[in-house]
């Protein structure tokens, strides 16, 4: 008879990942899910359904059922995780029979939605479901001492939200929460091409010219990149040249709200941490560490060390699986 397995959840509004103790990561897949609109049947689930996105038929739709880090669409999300779950005891060579879970929740969700969250993973079978705020579980993935008595300044910059807060004695000692991340920028990206070129692009293309040419406001030196879309005047593919220097111009409003963000939570910081964050510094996770030029941005903004994580697309993850030792230090914090 095996032992209950221990799992991490980072339920996240890009990626799935699912952390198992002894393992590492075992799972990381699009949260995206494709749908029969006829049966109401789940055609895949992850990598497969992310590559049909903006590519089926009328009757078939690639849904995110995940906005802002929580639950947009409460069926498709427990289905999806039945999936990822399916896929993850496959991974492990054994049946994840009644699994202990820790899942993460922003720390800006509201009880309701921490509530879907728990309900979503229980349906799939869960023994124990804990909840997590992301960034504790951002920093215990980072490797940063969470249980120590001393200021650890995380920035999560996730695909739907960012979290900034800071951390200490194991617990959040202020925090800021702002529906700004990945997508934003794709959105921004879309946008732009639209009213600069008269130009229609999909998510996927704005993705991939946001990690390709993308910059914070640095100075870098100019790139371009060729692009397909549909011309909105005749409707008609039409390829465009974008440049570096403009896709920087396009995400420039929402690298501000970001950087006002991490002021703010700065800020509210009660004086005696603010010495340990000069010596620190701040943690970058979150696909958004990997933006071109965003650590030295940040640092020449806001004049403290500014680090990245070793994994940060993983720190969420890794945090969540480890955190199964202490929860119930934990537990009173983020619950």
């Amino acid at each position: 008879m095996f032992a209950n397995a221990e799992i991490g959840i980072d339920l996240g509004t890009a990626n799935i990942l699912v952390y198992s103790k002894g393992k590492g990561i075992i799972l990381n897949e699009p949260s995206v899910v494709a749908l029969n609109l006829d049966t109401k049947e789940v055609l895949a689930v992850g990598i497969e359904a992310k590559n049909m996105v903006g590519k089926t038929p009328a009757n078939i739709v690639a849904i995110r059922p995940l906005r802002d880090g929580v639950i947009a669409d409460f069926d498709m999300t427990a289905s999806m995780l039945k999936a990822i779950m399916k896929k993850a005891s496959k991974t492990l060579g054994l049946s994840l029979r009644k699994p202990n879970v820790v899942v993460c929740a922003p720390s800006g969700s509201t009880s309701v939605e921490r509530r879907a969250i728990l309900d979503a993973v229980r349906i799939c079978g869960a023994k124990n479901v804990h909840i997590i705020e992301e960034p504790v579980a951002a920093a215990i993935g980072s490797g940063l001492p969470v249980n120590e008595p001393i200021a650890n300044v995380i920035v999560d910059i996730g695909g739907g939200t960012t979290e900034v807060a800071i951390i200490s004695f194991g617990g959040v000692v202020t925090c800021h929460s702002i529906r700004v991340g990945g997508d934003k920028f794709d959105e921004s990206i879309i946008q732009h091409v639209r009213k600069a070129y008269n130009v229609l692009i999909g998510e996927r293309t704005a993705e991939r010219i946001k990690m390709e040419i993308g910059y914070s406001p640095v100075e870098h030196e100019a790139m371009e990149m060729e692009i397909r879309g549909r011309d909105l005047v005749d409707g008609l593919p039409k390829t465009v040249t974008l440049h570096s220097t403009e896709i920087q111009q396009a995400i420039n409003e929402s690298m501000h709200q970001l950087l006002e963000s991490i002021r703010a939570t700065l800020e509210d910081c009660p004086p005696e941490l603010s010495g340990d964050i000069v010596d620190q510094g701040i943690m970058l996770t979150g696909g958004g560490a990997l933006f071109n030029g965003i650590q030295e941005w940040l640092s020449g903004e806001i004049s403290v060390p500014v680090h990245i994580a070793e994994n940060p697309l993983e720190a969420v993850a890794i945090g969540t699986g480890r955190s199964l030792k202490f929860i119930d230090k934990l537990q009173k914090v983020s619950v």
